[in-house]
């Protein structure tokens, strides 16, 4: 009876493998390394493979999950076209030598995810956690008409509770909030926090909640972005969350050294357009864009915009691929702050050529790790640039979070996205590209002040470090060596 029973279960899970076999193989078109990956793990462990496969194998659905409002589409097309024609015949007419000199970036960015320029724009660069957030509170308590705010992680702590005192007493005053946030990201936000939102007449949704209560096997495909629109008038993006070791009030992390942007200006609608996209996806009650589109004749600023965004919806990995662009079209000097630097081959060529080039490349890494296997994958990176004549930095006054980079003091990204494989090809992301001298001089500026607290991590330096090191080095990389690989499918 026993032996029956037995044979009964591992013909069950022959045919699981079998079928997810089909799957890896056909239906979700991975690419080959992954797809002999998955293929190995469910041919010599079928029943662990299966669990792994469910918890980090799974593809999208191959449908678009964010869906433009119909009379908005043809609207954004047509002014996409339009600035590409532009940028083809007559750049000179944007009024700008910047906007001229990266017309290939502006038109790839365009072109790739019909990401419309704007030069109307005000942009404030803001480093600190605290003053992130004063601002912002202020600016939530001007709100007249409605707020929309997207985090990966908020924290039902201090900080998360003056977020949501703000918040409820707008709600309560009739203005329209809108609190998305992501499900796996913000897993310990307590029941009792969104409870009270909500009987404040603010509207709240998680992004890919979990279909078991307490147990959301998609550990891959998150909505790491971070907005926040005011009145359709002011925009926050960049990469602060929500909770008080965003305030440098973690004891492990110390000061939260990171960077975001706020924007006042035609920018704006671009940002609000990527909330309404996630919102309608992750909402049964959907909102029509042109009723929360703000537009004026009023001159804000003249610094050129694109807010890009990418993810596993998509075949391109267009912030990447924006980013290289970048390094690539430098002439002097590129500098990159990123919390984990884990590149793909193309990324880390494109410093290595741009490093052998002359052009003076330099990445600050933090100095501590909040993942440790990413952190000695980014050690291990870091130490493969160094061969190329880049130049490392290890930052010492607390944990860098930020993810920048600078070129020529003409150009720049912030935004959500960190240099490594998940940002690039299994979360979902935003990011702001500029195009003005004063802004990237600012954040050059920054790097800068950054280095002064900071250690240069030396060939020398690196050839010193311990057996241990190198094995915690190897082991990291080979761990994510398997991640790497993964491409998800095309979505259609």
């Amino acid at each position: 009876m026993f032996d029956f029973q037995l044979s009964t279960l591992l013909g069950f899970v022959s045919i699981i493998n079998i079928l997810l076999a089909i799957i890896v193989i056909f239906l979700e078109r991975r690419n080959v390394s992954a797809t002999w990956a998955w293929l190995l793990i469910l041919y010599f462990t079928p029943i662990l493979g299966f669990i792994l496969y469910i918890i980090f194998g799974q593809n999208l659905s191959r449908r678009r999950i964010f869906k433009w409002d119909k009379q908005v589409q043809p609207y954004i097309k047509q002014a996409v076209r339009t600035q590409m024609e532009q940028l083809e015949t007559n750049p000179a007419q944007f009024q700008s030598s910047i906007i001229e000199e990266y017309r290939d970036l502006i038109y790839m960015n365009l072109n790739h995810d019909e990401a419309p320029l704007t030069q109307n724009n005000e942009v404030q660069i803001l480093t600190d956690g605290q003053q992130k957030f004063d601002l912002l509170l202020k600016d939530i308590e001007s709100a007249k008409e409605h707020i929309h705010m997207l985090y990966y992680i908020i924290r039902s702590d201090e900080l998360g509770e003056k977020i949501a005192q703000a918040l409820m007493k707008k709600a309560k005053e009739g203005v329209e909030v809108r609190l998305l946030y992501d499900d796996r990201g913000s897993r310990k936000l307590t029941r009792s926090f969104i409870h009270k939102l909500r009987q404040s007449g603010a509207l709240l949704e998680p992004f890919f909640p979990a279909k078991i209560p307490f147990l959301n096997l998609r550990i891959n495909y998150r909505n790491h972005r971070k907005l926040v629109i005011i009145d359709g008038r002011i925009g926050y993006i960049g990469g602060f969350n929500i909770g008080n070791e965003y305030l440098g009030l973690h004891p492990k992390f110390g000061y939260w050294r990171d960077t975001h942007l706020k924007i006042i200006g035609d920018s704006v609608n671009n940002i609000q357009s990527r909330f309404m996209l996630d919102w309608n996806q992750a909402s049964k009650q959907k909102v029509a864009f042109m009723d929360y589109y703000y537009f004026s004749k009023k001159t804000y600023g003249d610094t050129g915009v694109q807010i890009v965004s990418t993810g596993p919806d998509t075949e391109w990995e267009k912030i990447k691929n924006g980013l290289i662009k970048t390094i690539l079209s430098a002439k002097k000097y590129v500098y990159l702050q990123t919390p984990y630097f884990i590149p793909d081959d193309s990324f880390l060529e494109a410093l290595r050529i741009a490093s052998l080039s002359g052009v003076d490349v330099r990445v600050m890494i933090p100095n501590k790790p909040d993942h440790p296997f990413v952190y000695w994958a980014t050690y291990s990176y870091a130490g493969e640039l160094l061969k190329a004549g880049a130049k490392i930095y290890i930052y010492q006054h607390g944990f860098l979070h930020a993810k920048t980079i600078v070129a020529d003091g003409k150009v720049a990204s912030v935004g959500t996205t960190n240099i490594d494989v998940r940002s690039f090809r299994l979360n979902f992301e935003v990011n702001a590209f500029l195009y003005h001298s004063d802004t990237a001089e600012q954040l050059t500026a920054i790097f800068e002040e950054d280095v002064l607290h900071s250690t240069e991590l030396t060939p020398a330096l690196y050839m010193q470090r311990s057996f241990y090191i190198r094995l915690k080095e190897s082991v990291s990389r080979s761990s994510l060596r398997f991640c790497r690989k993964q491409k998800p499918a095309r979505l259609f």
